[in-house]
């Protein structure tokens, strides 16, 4: 991996629970149905032992890139960003197309994006054009569409927590 895995604590606390769900309770029952599955005889034909070897395959696949996701990542709270004038990694972003059609972004890791709820990865191209932008900056962006403008209207940050 050539670029660090940024993440929120809320992401990355996401993909912790997934992992301890899949090796703290999936994976340990579906061991558990395999061995009995097992023990009733011919394998070749046996549903139970056929799916639950593969489901195990597809657990452990998904808990190795797990934990290798978690093991490069760079947790960044977004709260505690010193320069809330610009766009950074955690921002809310209000950008605005040539057309004055408004949207809203956060910009979070690639581990945590999900484009209806208006979160995009760090190194999506959009995430990459507005990076350092200001208010009423007005950026340009390569996209599968065309190219687009975008000015940025507004730029806000969870409250830092004192304490």
């Amino acid at each position: 991996m050539d670029r660090p895995n940024y993440i929120t604590p809320a992401g990355y606390a996401a993909l912790s629970a997934e992992y301890r769900q899949l090796l703290g309770e999936e994976r340990p029952k579906l061991v558990d149905v395999i061995s009995w599955a097992a023990g009733n005889g011919d394998r070749s034909e046996n549903g139970d032992y056929i799916y639950g070897r593969k489901r195990l395959r597809e657990i452990d696949r998904r808990a190795g890139f797990l934990a290798r996701r978690m093991k490069a990542a760079k947790v960044v709270d977004p709260a505690q960003q010193p320069d809330r004038t610009h766009v950074y990694f955690g921002a809310t972003v209000t950008i605005a197309d040539e057309d004055d059609v408004q949207r809203t972004l956060t910009i979070v890791g690639d581990d945590e994006t999900e484009a209806g709820a208006g979160r995009i990865g760090w190194n999506a191209p959009l995430a990459r054009a507005l990076r350092g932008a200001g208010i009423g900056d007005v950026r340009r962006v390569e996209l599968p569409g065309g190219e687009r403008e975008y000015e940025v209207m507004a730029i806000s940050y969870p409250p830092a927590i004192r304490g």
